[in-house]
């Protein structure tokens, strides 16, 4: 039996939950143009972004630097350090800005992958990109249809992406040296329900637990693709999901119909 507790309120649009070193809890704000904060002692506040930004998925490295899609500036941004303004890092690939960059990770090797679907109002297909560790930009995929939440499964080789707007989930392996992703396949259908998957985690039992928005719940899948577990939410619109590496508040989900951070734990 899960049980879910509402850790955050009165948040906008929440997306994007990570933790840094010292157990902050942190997620972007997209209509709130700000990053919230949550520390263990329950004390939390937020970072104004600057006018015009609509934050996106977030990503905390080792060095506890924020790396964010901004998807009202069409860029990827950074904090390296608390107080500092946060710089643009990629805003262009192909000479064109970049097209509502939403979600990004990070490879072994220190690139950065990130997808860029375009608008949500179109159904066209977007693009996933990749930064490398010395800064060159070039797009891995032009065909799926708003990719969106992105991870890793546990050999760190094979990279999944979520296609929101067709309700599925691709794999294919991450070639880190060359920088492509090669033979990407249909790895799960999300099913007929709700909008489509959103946000995708790796959790610390190597399953992919991946935020179903529109769907009121999560999917747990197994590294072959096969459903295990449906988690049932209380908001209708969860957008992202990630694991408190201390254990301490277990799986935080971003839920955006009622603006809240949700806990489950056993």
């Amino acid at each position: 039996m899960k049980n879910i507790d509402v850790i955050a309120t009165d948040l906008r649009f929440p997306e994007g939950p990570a933790f840094t070193s010292d157990g902050t809890l942190w997620c972007v704000e997209q209509e709130g143009e700000s990053l919230f904060w949550l520390k263990p002692d329950g004390t939390q506040g937020r970072i104004h972004v600057g006018t015009g930004s609509r934050p996106n998925g977030l990503y905390i490295d080792d060095l506890d630097r924020l790396w964010f899609c901004d998807s009202g500036l069409h860029a990827i941004r950074c904090i390296s350090y608390p107080g500092q303004e946060p710089e643009i890092v990629v805003d262009q690939v192909d000479g064109e800005r970049l097209s509502w960059p939403n979600d990004l990770t990070f490879d072994t090797e220190g690139n950065m992958i990130f997808t860029c679907p375009g608008s949500p109002d179109k159904d066209e297909p977007g693009y996933i990109c990749v930064c490398s560790a010395v800064g060159e930009v070039k797009k891995i995929s032009e065909s799926l249809f708003y990719p969106n939440g992105l991870a890793f499964l546990p050999n760190a080789r094979t990279l999944v992406v979520a296609e929101t707007h067709r309700k599925r989930i691709w794999t294919g392996r991450w070639d880190s040296t060359g920088l492509n992703w090669i033979n990407p396949t249909v790895w799960a259908e999300t099913g007929s329900d709700g909008f489509g998957p959103d946000g995708l985690t790796l959790g610390p039992d190597n399953l992919l637990y991946a935020a179903i928005y529109g769907g009121t719940c999560l999917q747990v899948y197994k590294p072959i693709g096969t459903l295990s577990d449906t988690i049932k939410l209380p908001g209708e619109n969860p957008s992202n999901c990630a694991f408190d590496p201390t254990g301490r508040l277990g799986l935080v989900v971003t839920e955006t119909q009622k603006g809240q951070l949700l806990r489950i734990m056993e």
